[in-house]
């Protein structure tokens, strides 16, 4: 018994680990050029990381009533005014959200001609 209090942490953490490892890959189509554009990327108000390039994808989205609203996860999401980023330097073409399903939206950068 006193084998398996040891042997179930040490698994679970192996299965987090790997589960963080795997949501914190860059998606299949990502430009490793623009790594560094996305990890500049940082909160308004804490100056925080927007995250990483794992975290941020380019998004459909659009404005209702006067906020925006990305498509992310399979969904029209509404993004906080908070989150949104004044940028004029996004290399994307799209815009782009930062999101976790632990966090929400933590940033989002308009896509251009908005």
């Amino acid at each position: 018994m006193l084998r398996f209090a040891f042997a179930a942490p040490a698994a679970l953490f192996v299965v987090l680990a790997f589960t963080l490892a795997t949501r914190a890959a860059a998606p299949p189509d990502a430009d490793p050029a623009l790594s560094p554009w996305f990890e500049d990327l940082r909160q308004p108000g804490s100056g925080r990381s927007c995250c990483s390039m794992a975290d941020c994808r380019p998004v459909d989205y659009r404005i209702i009533q006067n906020h925006y609203e990305a498509f992310v996860d399979d969904q029209w999401m509404s993004v906080p005014p908070d989150k949104v980023l004044r940028r004029y330097d996004n290399p994307t073409g799209r815009a782009v959200v930062c999101w976790t399903p632990a966090l929400g939206i933590m940033c989002f950068v308009e896509g251009p001609g908005t």
